[in-house]
């Protein structure tokens, strides 16, 4: 009662940010509902949760806030949550906020104020997240952190993600074992060749927590081949700050490439592009393609997420890697999370020391990263079903 009152209360106060939301909000569901049914992956992880006759979720909202629709894995992880939830008779409102901050503030107040009886947050930018968790823990709802941990708060209950740092040390285990020069496979025969590399960082956004994790994870894996001059950066930006990109935005990580190779590659070959996701990895694609790059010169290219697009690049050689991120995993094992908190138990845990969010040590799941290539695709991708041979054809 406590509850309702107080929904009653916020709709109230907030009827006219209620308005201005309405048409986001309804046209996110619209959109997510057509992007959930066209998704491979979406569809690949559903039968089962569609099969379910689990109906504990009865009578029940859960509230799930996502940050974009214009990268794929999102519309996936929204999909698949929105499915599994549904399967189990949740009700859940799904909205994305397209990158914009203030829009998914807005969205956050409108679920609390409908009354959700949980809330699954995948922050655009959690430092702006802090008052609208606190209305919400307030409110007696529940909060779980879903794949980027919400920070400088106590309102949240569990995280669900992927290892993050064992993303970057994946990226960069990849990179020491397979980068090759003049026929040396591997930083090891490389470096004892009395070679060198040439390599420049795309990292991820500064206001996203994962994004230092997956840093400081490849740092310690290449920062040896730094010191010992195999690898060597032209540009001199090495640090976090200086190859972290807002947003995540593949127009930005291509304007840095274009940049790079202008200002420091006019006389030799770039041989390592070490991006931290996908999208990251067509804007250096395109750069080099503007560069004159050809199969003769073509760099590593690193990327995270393991989207169609990547697959197929990885396929047809424009793209060397990526990490293999299941998010049908990952909305499985936060739906465990909703339904601990909102019937009193505990989910299953895998962490609980690595992810201090400022306030307190966030309780966690961490999925396991793959590195997916041009060798190993089709066994971990297509025979996992997460997509099709005909998909990656077309």
């Amino acid at each position: 009662m406590k509850k309702k009152l107080l929904a009653v209360m916020l709709t109230a106060a907030m009827a006219v940010t209620t308005l201005a939301g309405c048409g986001s909000g309804a046209a996110s569901d619209s959109a997510s509902t057509d992007a959930g049914s066209t998704e491979a992956a979406a569809d690949a992880g559903s039968s089962d949760a569609a099969a379910s006759t689990d109906t504990s979720g009865s009578g029940k909202r859960v509230a799930v806030a996502m940050p974009t629709q214009s990268s794929e894995r999102w519309i996936n992880d929204g999909a698949n949550m929105k499915t599994q939830l549904e399967a189990k008779g949740y009700t859940v409102d799904l909205q994305y906020a397209e990158d914009d901050v203030q829009a998914q503030v807005s969205q956050i107040e409108n679920m609390i104020a409908a009354g959700a009886d949980c809330l699954v947050i995948a922050a655009i930018d959690s430092g702006a997240l802090v008052n609208v968790e606190e209305q919400a823990k307030n409110a007696g709802i529940p909060i779980i952190a879903y794949d980027r941990l919400l920070m400088d708060t106590d309102a949240v209950s569990y995280y669900a993600t992927f290892d993050n740092k064992g993303v970057g040390t994946a990226i960069g285990k990849y990179i020491v074992e397979n980068a090759t020069k003049n026929g040396n496979k591997g930083l090891e025969a490389v470096s004892g060749a009395g070679d060198k590399m040439n390599i420049e960082l795309l990292m991820g956004s500064p206001d996203d927590n994962n994004a230092l994790m997956l840093y400081n994870g490849l740092m310690e894996e290449l920062q040896p081949y730094f010191d010992n001059g195999t690898l060597v950066c032209k540009s001199g930006r090495t640090s976090f700050d200086d190859t972290c990109i807002l947003r995540w935005s593949q127009e930005t990580a291509q304007q840095n490439m274009e940049n790079y190779l202008t200002g420091f590659y006019s006389d030799e070959d770039i041989d390592i592009v070490a991006s931290a996701f996908d999208g990251f990895a067509y804007g250096a694609k395109a750069a080099l393609e503007g560069a004159g790059y050809t199969a003769d010169n073509w760099p590593l290219i690193t990327g995270q997420d393991a989207e169609l697009m990547a697959v197929k690049n990885i396929i047809g050689g424009s793209q060397t890697m990526s990490i293999y991120k299941d998010t049908r995993l990952l909305a499985e094992k936060c739906v465990t999370m909703v339904e601990a908190v909102v019937n009193g138990a505990q989910p299953e845990i895998n962490d609980t020391e690595q992810y201090n969010n400022g306030k307190i040590v966030v309780p966690s799941y961490l999925c396991t990263p793959v590195a997916v290539d041009v060798d190993n695709y089709k066994s971990i991708i297509v025979d996992g079903g997460y997509y099709t041979e005909d998909q990656l054809a077309n």
